[in-house]
C-alpha cells in the first residue's frame, strides 16, 4: 500500500523547535560552516538521529518557492490605496501577479485572492508575504495553494 504524502505551510512560530534546528544544521552544512553532520548537530544542540529523521521533511519555504505559483487570500479593510500598496509590494519584490480577484466589501472588509508567480529574480517570497501581512489594514494572509 502506497503512503499518501500531505504538505503543509506553517508560520515559523508553529514549527517545533527541533525542526527549526534541523533547518539550521542543514544551512551550516550547505554553507560549509560545519564540516560534518556531527559538528552541525552539536552546534545547534540536536541529536544526529533527529537530524537524519527530519532532514528530508523540512525546508525553508523560500528555498523551493522560485518558479512556483502561490495562491493566497488576504482579508483587508476597504480603504483607498490599500490594494495598490499590496500590489506595489509584490512588484518591489519582483514577483508577477497572475490572477487577482477582490470581493465586494461587506461591512468595510474585502477578501482578495491573488495568484503570484515567484520568478527567479523574486527577492524573497517569505519576506514579500510578511510585508503584505504587516501592512496597515490587512487582517490576515493565508496561503491557499502552492504549485
Amino acid at each position: 500500500m502506497t503512503e499518501k504524502t500531505n504538505y503543509y505551510v506553517l508560520k515559523e512560530k508553529a514549527v517545533p523547535d527541533v525542526l527549526l534546528r534541523v533547518v539550521e544544521a542543514k544551512r551550516l552544512l550547505e554553507s560549509g560552516r560545519a564540516a560534518s553532520v556531527q559538528e552541525a548537530t552539536e552546534r545547534v544542540d540536536i541529536s544526529r538521529s533527529s537530524f537524519y529523521k527530519y532532514k528530508e521533511d523540512i525546508f525553508p519555504f523560500h528555498d523551493n518557492a522560485k518558479g512556483r505559483t502561490i495562491t493566497m487570500v488576504i482579508q483587508l479593510d476597504d480603504e483607498p490605496g490599500l490594494l495598490s500598496a499590496i500590489l506595489k509590494t509584490i512588484a518591489e519584490m519582483h514577483a508577477n501577479i497572475l490572477t487577482i480577484h477582490q470581493s465586494i466589501p461587506v461591512n468595510g472588509i474585502a477578501s482578495l485572492t491573488l495568484s503570484v508567480d515567484i520568478l527567479p529574480e523574486t527577492t524573497d517570497a517569505n519576506r514579500m508575504m510578511e510585508r503584505i501581512e504587516k501592512q496597515d489594514g490587512v487582517h490576515y494572509l493565508k496561503i491557499l495553494a502552492r504549485e
